[in-house]
């Protein structure tokens, strides 16, 4: 919750704080400040300990992010700042229809060097402001979850999810659900992601010749995105989708037996 701070000035019979009189003021005239006093050990420990605070919400409580593409229009655009929950998946799993910032580096982006430090405190500082999505995080939605074959097109061009076909509300309108052929087994502790532009979005479908073939680790999901918080004007909660299918059905499965998966050539826009 934002709480906006605001000074209140008291009023006689108010009951309230009142303000300063001449009578306050000390020897040289000067009305005493709140923070009057204040030594640079109190001030660096009063930073110290706000910088803790922030740490630990950012850890275990909440996260803000930039978007920096259209890849997740129309739900999200361009310069949208969401809110990430990292509380949900400490109590709950990953589940189908659920937009997910995750950490792309290895999956969809080539591992990086280890940092400097002066790089460190430079992240650190972005992460505090909101970190842009699109350099090694990631926001996409959740199409398949382990032992799902999820795969494209059906006879009306529809995802299907363990041979059951998805309605999908969320994808950009003129957009087909999807302009490649893919039939894809997620394995153990993976996920499979798309855009909801789907014409848009670099996402499973365009790594599924690289490492992991295209599929997202669970444990490098951050959180689930929960709301826009700016601008002011797009501000919403962004809840989860049911994909169209049931749960039980989603939750079925592949089969060993199942055809081998393939996927074929196809044109889609590189953004993150």
């Amino acid at each position: 919750m934002l709480v906006s701070a605001q000074s209140v000035r008291g009023e006689t019979g108010s009951g309230g704080p009142e303000s300063p009189t001449p009578q306050d003021a000390g020897p040289s005239g000067r009305v005493p400040r709140l923070w009057a006093g204040w030594s640079p050990p109190r001030w660096a420990l009063t930073l110290l300990a706000a910088g803790v605070l922030v740490g630990l919400v950012r850890v275990f409580l909440v996260q803000t992010f930039v978007i920096p593409s259209g890849s997740m229009e129309p739900g999200l655009h361009v310069g949208d700042r969401v809110v990430v929950s990292r509380l949900d998946y400490r109590f709950g799993q990953v589940d189908h229809g659920d937009v997910v910032v995750f950490d792309g580096e290895g999956v969809f982006a080539p591992p990086n060097p280890p940092p400097s430090a002066l790089s460190r405190l430079g992240d650190s500082v972005a992460h505090a402001l909101g970190t842009p999505v699109g350099e090694t995080a990631y926001v996409k939605r959740v199409i398949g979850v382990a032992g799902d074959r999820v795969a494209c097109c059906d006879d009306r061009g529809r995802v299907t999810v363990n041979g059951h076909p998805l309605d999908e509300p969320y994808v950009y309108p003129g957009d087909q659900p999807s302009a490649m052929t893919f039939n894809q087994v997620v394995p153990p502790g993976r996920l499979w992601v798309m855009g909801d532009h789907r014409s848009s979005s670099a996402d499973s479908r365009d790594h599924l010749g690289d490492p992991g073939g295209g599929m997202v680790p669970v444990d490098q999901v951050v959180g689930r995105v929960v709301a826009v918080w700016w601008p002011w004007n797009r501000a919403t909660g962004v809840g989860r989708v049911d994909p169209g299918a049931s749960t039980s059905s989603l939750s079925t499965p592949a089969s060993s037996s199942d055809p081998p998966a393939r996927a074929l050539r196809h044109e889609v826009e590189a953004t993150p």
